[in-house]
C-alpha cells in the first residue's frame, strides 16, 4: 500500500485547546468533562516524486526527545530524511505540531529537505489570530528556514500533487488530491476527519462555516464514489485510509483500504 497512518495517538480537548493524551485502558472520558475525545492521523504517501507527508500532527516527543512522528516513520520503513514534500491543510496547532523539533532550545524544521506547502490566506490568518489554536512560534521557525511555499487558490505542486482551497473550517483550509501509482488519493483535513461524517449529515460548531463544511463532505463523497478515491481521514477513531465500496442493495460503505 502506497499510503500509510502515522498514527500519533488519541487525545482529549476542552476549552483550553490543550490536547492531553487519553488511554482508553486506564482513563475515563467521565474523567474530562466538556472535552472532545479524538485521534490523530497524520499520513505518509509513497509517490514517483518522493515521499508525501500529509499534516504533522500534535508533535508529542518520547523520554529522548524525539517526535514521535519521526519514530512513526521510521516503524513504516522510511526516513525522515526522505520527505520531499509537507502538505499541510490548515496551521491549528494539532495538525502543525510536528513541523518543527526543539533540540535544547534551538527550533529547526523537522523535515529540512521538504517542501512546506501552505495556503498564503491561511498564513496570514493564523499570524493575524489571537486564538489559542495556532502557535506563531512553530510558524517563525518554518519561515526562516527557506522551506516554505507559499501557494494561493487551486493548484498543483507537481503532476501527482494538487490543491484547492475548500474555506470550511478555515477560511483558508485546503484539501489535497494525489493521483500516484493508479491510486487517487483525496486528503479533506478537518473537513473529512472521520467516516461517520459521510453518512451523518451535520454542521459542526468547530466549522469556521459549518454548513459549507457539511455540503463539501457530501459532494467528496459523492465523487469519491464516482471515481475510486481512497479516502485519508486525520480523527478517525476505526477506518483511517478508506475506500468506497457498492453494497448489495446499492448503498456505498467505506472499507479499509490500508492494506
Amino acid at each position: 500500500m502506497q499510503a500509510h497512518s502515522l498514527f500519533e495517538g488519541s487525545f482529549s480537548v476542552d476549552s483550553s485547546k490543550k490536547f492531553v493524551p487519553f488511554d482508553a485502558a486506564k482513563d475515563r472520558k467521565k474523567d474530562r468533562p466538556g472535552s472532545l475525545f479524538i485521534h490523530v492521523h497524520p499520513f505518509l504517501i509513497e509517490s514517483a516524486n518522493g515521499l508525501l507527508l500529509l499534516d504533522t500532527g500534535i508533535g508529542h516527543e518520547d523520554h529522548d526527545g524525539d517526535l514521535q512522528l519521526h519514530y512513526n516513520i521510521r516503524k513504516a520503513g522510511f526516513d525522515p530524511h526522505d520527505v520531499r514534500y509537507v502538505l499541510l491543510s490548515h496551521l491549528h496547532k494539532d495538525h502543525v505540531g510536528g513541523t518543527v523539533v526543539d533540540r535544547n532550545g534551538t527550533f529547526r524544521v523537522a523535515f529540512p529537505d521538504a517542501e512546506y506547502v501552505v495556503q498564503r490566506g491561511e498564513w496570514e490568518d493564523a499570524y493575524s489570530s489571537m486564538s489559542d489554536s495556532y502557535r506563531t512560534e512553530i510558524f517563525d521557525v518554518l519561515q526562516r528556514s527557506g522551506n516554505l511555499v507559499l501557494v494561493e487558490g487551486a493548484g498543483s505542486v507537481n503532476n501527482e500533487i494538487s490543491y484547492e482551497v475548500s474555506g470550511g473550517h478555515t477560511p483558508h483550509h485546503q484539501v489535497f488530491h494525489i493521483q500516484t501509482g493508479g491510486e487517487h488519493f483525496f486528503y479533506g483535513g478537518d473537513e473529512a476527519p472521520e467516516p461517520e461524517q459521510f453518512f451523518r449529515q451535520f454542521a459542526a460548531k468547530y466549522d469556521y462555516d459549518g454548513r459549507k463544511s457539511m455540503e463539501l463532505r457530501q459532494a467528496y463523497w459523492e465523487r469519491g464514489c464516482a471515481e475510486g478515491w481512497i479516502f485519508l481521514m486525520y480523527h478517525s477513531t476505526n477506518i483511517a485510509i478508506g475506500r468506497p465500496e457498492r453494497k448489495e442493495n446499492g448503498d456505498w460503505r467505506l472499507v479499509d483500504a490500508s492494506s
